[in-house]
């Protein structure tokens, strides 16, 4: 009955927020239509050839270079955010420190079930492909950094601007194609559906592709400090809510009890949708995780949705006291990935082909339910179309 309520709460909050419009059809379930399975797989083998991507390595470097083509090859004007990054000391266990922020580390909730071993590996022989082996070696370095991103601006309210986003770097001598590669793809999949030239909004979307994440969500702390304060004026549009999109794929259920998993997408998998609820705007941030999930009700093909109140170590961290800011997952992030529920995380295994069809089409879930979420709140319209 809960859920009931909650779903309805949802859709009456989107007929509250969706454009008014002569259109008989819904052009939103056209656009939805227009995320392509196999396009989806292209983009995410597009990222793979850079390797796990690390930050401040020539292969990152490559990697954003070639996000920024696509996007520009989608007819999305792009630009770029620029940051100096100089790794913090090790501690006293000869590690480094990540600087990520005390309220992203509470937010992760209490871990249940069956627990495996989790980490980064940092051995490059326990990746037997020697190709990429040799493609990973190249260390990260301080210096300068840079992120991509494309916007499509609004029409009637140019000014109030979404930000969608993924972050491009990895780590862990794989290609991390999940993490995040399917969440990267995910936000330039749904740029290039936006972009289409028949396509407009009332509101602007910015689709950014974060690198330092896993540094501690460095790059979207830098747009923060850098942009912040410039919302409201030429330069930054004011900020509506951000959404976050990281580990996408692997839904595969409970580790058994010797720690193997199961082979196959479990038939129950979802799409986690998460806001923190001891963020300033929980109460905001809430409301539009049920928004996402009434979107995914109405316009995922497969996977269903799941909301949840614990966000944490991803890029919407910085923007959780700030303004509305979710996150959508493959599974929990604390209570679930964090107890090891997907032993490809940070891990050589992070490869294309690890992945099946089944988990592919979660991630492509997830992009229907963000592209149905988003051109809601942007009034979204196809010319010719009513």
């Amino acid at each position: 009955m809960r859920r009931i309520l909650r779903i309805a709460i949802a859709c009456a909050t989107v007929a509250l927020t969706a454009p008014a419009s002569g259109q008989t059809g819904d052009p939103i379930a056209t656009l939805v239509a227009r995320l392509d399975l196999e396009k989806y797989k292209a983009t995410i083998k597009g990222l793979t050839q850079f390797g796990d991507r690390r930050q401040g390595t020539d292969r990152n470097r490559a990697a954003i270079d070639w996000i920024e083509a696509q996007l520009k090859s989608y007819g999305c004007p792009t630009d770029r955010i620029h940051y100096e990054y100089k790794a913090p000391p090790a501690d006293g266990r000869g590690r480094g420190n990540t600087g990520r922020g005390a309220n992203q580390a509470q937010g992760g909730g209490r871990l249940r079930g069956i627990r495996t071993r989790t980490g980064v590996n940092t051995d490059p022989m326990k990746q037997p492909d020697e190709k990429l082996r040799a493609l990973n070696v190249q260390p990260a370095s301080d210096g300068p950094r840079e992120e991509a991103f494309c916007t499509k601006v609004g029409t009637t309210h140019p000014d109030e601007m979404y930000i969608v986003g993924g972050h491009m770097d990895g780590h862990g001598w794989g290609e991390a194609a999940n993490d995040d590669g399917s969440g990267t793809a995910l936000v330039m999949e749904v740029a290039r559906v936006f972009a289409s030239p028949d396509v407009q909004t009332d509101r602007t979307i910015r689709f950014i592709l974060w690198n330092n994440e896993e540094t501690g969500t460095n790059g979207a702390r830098a747009y923060v400090a850098q942009r912040q304060t410039l919302q409201g004026t030429k330069d930054e549009p004011k900020w509506l809510g951000m959404i976050q999109h990281d580990m996408m794929l692997f839904d595969h259920g409970m580790p058994r009890e010797d720690g193997t998993m199961s082979r196959e997408q479990r038939p129950e998998a979802d799409v986690n949708i998460e806001f923190q609820a001891n963020s300033k705007m929980a109460a905001e941030s809430q409301k539009l995780a049920w928004l996402f999930e009434a979107a995914n009700e109405k316009y995922a093909s497969d996977y269903p949705a799941h909301v949840g109140s614990h966000m944490t170590n991803t890029d919407s961290g910085p923007f959780q006291d700030l303004i509305p800011a979710i996150s959508l997952r493959e599974n929990e992030r604390g209570a679930e990935i964090g107890a090891g529920w997907d032993p490809q995380w940070h891990q050589p295994t992070d490869l294309y082909v690890t992945y099946t069809d089944k988990d592919f089409r979660l991630g492509l879930n997830a992009a229907q339910t963000t592209l149905g979420a988003i051109a809601q709140l942007t009034g979204a319209t196809i010319k010719g179309v009513r």
